[in-house]
């Protein structure tokens, strides 16, 4: 997991703010009380992977992105090469990719967050 639920919290805050959702309008959606997603935001909580998956998409993450971030999936280093379907799929930029894969496994996720929401707001803008 990651080394800080605060770190991981930002990430659902910022995410969560991003698509304009109050705390509220993300427990109705996803069935989660607002008092517990919360304290995850604020790092008091960790979520369970049940829990990842009920926010995961209204938050606009792939599941694998959330429990990537939340440190569920695999820590091995990020390797992508072109037989790899995250690199035809164009999900992944190559060079970043091999720019990632020198990284530690928490500046991995951290970037690959950041990217998350990067794309998330481009969608939202282009709306």
């Amino acid at each position: 997991m990651v080394d800080s639920s605060n770190d991981f919290g930002r990430i659902i805050k910022q995410q969560r703010i991003t698509l304009q959702l109050t705390l509220q309008q993300l427990a109705d959606v996803s069935g989660v009380s607002p008092s517990h997603l919360g304290r995850i935001e604020r790092g008091e909580r960790f979520p369970s992977a049940h829990i990842l998956r009920k926010i995961a998409q209204p938050l606009n993450f792939g599941e694998d992105e959330l429990f990537t971030l939340a440190g569920y999936l695999s820590s091995e280093p990020l390797k992508v090469t072109e037989k790899d379907p995250t690199y035809s799929s164009g999900r992944l930029d190559p060079y970043v990719a091999a720019v990632l894969s020198q990284e530690p496994v928490e500046i991995q996720r951290t970037v690959i967050g950041i990217l998350t929401l990067l794309k998330n707001i481009g969608r939202s803008m282009s709306e």
